[in-house]
């Protein structure tokens, strides 16, 4: 279970980005030009959550009981508690 918000960081003068697990209180520096970088978003899922993979289309599947969208790397639905089908190869 990931316990780490992930949020998206921007250095504002070069526009770089990085994806980390960060605390929005703590100042983070870019590697390459050392100014500080800009919170611009939180990924979903929040933390805590079971699954550490994105809400991105590429990661998401339907849930076989609920019809809801869940994580690819989970066997159990957070919405109906119920067990997930296997995914087909």
């Amino acid at each position: 279970m990931s316990v780490h918000q992930s949020y998206r960081l921007r250095a504002p003068s070069t526009g770089r980005e990085v994806i980390i697990e960060a605390e929005p209180d703590r100042p983070y520096v870019d590697r390459e030009t050392g100014e500080q970088l800009e919170i611009v978003g939180a990924l979903l899922p929040l933390a805590p959550s079971p699954s550490d993979l994105p809400w991105a289309v590429e990661n998401l599947r339907f849930c076989n009981w609920c019809d809801q969208h869940c994580q690819k790397d989970l066997n159990d639905c957070p919405r109906c508690g119920r067990r997930m089908a296997a995914l087909g190869g």
